[in-house]
């Protein structure tokens, strides 16, 4: 199954959505397919004129692919502006990810302030693209392409506190108009940024993850290629603490993201 129709599966059945081992991540789904239908779930409840302005994501448990997962969204509160939202997704009767989220509509302000400038990469025709690998890359990586532009790959003895480059979507039958569902499936394709640092495979994952979405969301298609940059602001003792942005290709910022990542080396 592409993105497309696990999106659609979660819409029409937010209570059995099975994810496809095509979309795998060692032996759990896909972060940021997870997060991005319990995104979908939520957003069903929310009335509509108010876009999601943050989420924060924890992963209790990997959610195993080919089991039917229930995406259990409720409303805490409905204010004037902003509804506030929590999801469960529970999967053979365990809690495997928790969300709570912050959905509002526009406000009168007298404060404007720009965002910061994307940084300067090579142009994405330049930029290496990790290939998909059967068995050696996650089986996800089939449906979303990475172009490296920032930092080295994944265990190459690349000690750099910046990673990033290029993303989009790939698979697509049809070229699709870019949700928030879809950024967080771009946000979370990359792996976590202190994986370069070591010299040979290593299990790493994201614990806990933060996203805020700037508002309004541009017109893009699953066709563009979206600029992603991570900082690393710590690590240690098996923990990393990194800090990320994404930009459209004009380099105008749609998301800001903080991850808490687990690394096993």
């Amino acid at each position: 199954m592409i993105f497309s129709e696990i999106l659609e599966a979660v819409r029409r059945d937010p209570d059995a959505v099975v994810i496809p081992a095509d979309w795998g991540q060692g032996r759990a789904s896909f972060g940021g397919l997870v997060a991005a239908l319990a995104f979908e779930a939520m957003r069903a409840k929310v009335p509509q004129g108010r876009p999601v302005r943050s989420l924060a994501i924890t992963f209790v448990g990997p959610v195993a692919p080919d089991v039917p997962v229930s995406f259990q969204a409720e409303v805490l509160r409905e204010g004037k502006a902003v509804s506030q939202m929590f999801l469960r997704a529970v999967q053979d009767g365990q809690v495997v990810t928790v969300v709570q989220g912050s959905f509002g509509a526009s406000r009168p302000s007298a404060i404007a302030v720009e965002a910061l400038a994307a940084p300067q990469i090579t142009p994405v025709e330049q930029c290496q693209e990790l290939p998909y690998v059967r068995n050696v890359t996650p089986e996800f990586t089939r449906f979303l392409a990475m172009r490296w532009g920032i930092g080295g790959m994944p265990f190459s003895n690349t000690p750099s506190r910046q990673m990033g480059g290029w993303v989009r979507l790939r698979g697509e039958r049809e070229p699709q108009m870019l949700s928030e569902a879809h950024l967080l499936a771009l946000v979370d394709a990359w792996p976590p940024a202190v994986l370069p640092y070591l010299k040979s495979p290593a299990p790493g994952s994201s614990l806990t993850w933060t996203i805020e979405f700037v508002q309004p969301l541009h017109t893009l298609s699953s066709e563009d290629w979206c600029l992603y940059r991570a900082d690393i602001e710590h690590a240690r003792d098996g923990y990393g603490h990194v800090a990320a942005a994404m930009w459209t290709p004009a380099g105008e910022l749609i998301a800001l993201s903080r991850q808490t990542v687990t690394v096993f080396a």
